[in-house]
């Protein structure tokens, strides 16, 4: 299930690269009293960030498109504040001007692309299972939102008929 059509734009970083710009910050005298964004170069849509975890799990993606704000509502009922990290955040494009950290850190790029640091990630996290666990009440209320879709998609097809 996803927000919004999948189609806005989000800057993607790994730890490693976010710690170049990170340490070429710390104790650098023309950074202090100054704001930074610290983001690789590499920009994607949430499809293409969905389809790369997908292809690195080995499964179809199967996306669900829901509408922000009903994602934000409907998980407010159940106890979810997507609202500000959906619609303050992730359901418009992202894309940040990297020139001001590059004139303080020079080497600051992406050296691990998306499709290789989510292997990493996933190679991490699958050889420590016994520390995850599924969350089995996130699914239900996945369910719930999409099952609330699809009947509201039901009954507008009727009434045209």
């Amino acid at each position: 299930m996803s927000q919004g059509d999948g189609t806005s734009l989000w800057a993607v970083t790994f730890n490693r690269d976010f710690a170049v710009g990170f340490t070429a910050l710390m104790g650098n005298r023309h950074a202090i009293g100054e704001a930074f964004q610290i983001t690789g170069d590499e920009i994607l849509s949430w499809n293409q960030i969905y389809q790369t975890i997908a292809d690195a799990l080995g499964v179809e993606l199967k996306p669900y498109y829901v509408a922000s704000e009903f994602l934000a509502e409907a998980g407010e009922a159940y106890g979810y504040d997507f609202r500000g990290s959906l619609i303050g955040d992730k359901s418009v494009s992202v894309v940040f001007d990297n020139s001001k950290l590059k004139r303080l850190a020079p080497d600051m790029t992406t050296t691990i692309p998306f499709h290789k640091g989510v292997r990493i990630a996933l190679e991490y996290v699958l050889s420590h299972e016994d520390k995850y666990e599924e969350d089995p009440e996130f699914g239900s209320f996945c369910d719930a939102v999409i099952d609330a879709c699809e009947k509201a998609k039901a009954e507008i097809i009727k009434i045209k008929k």
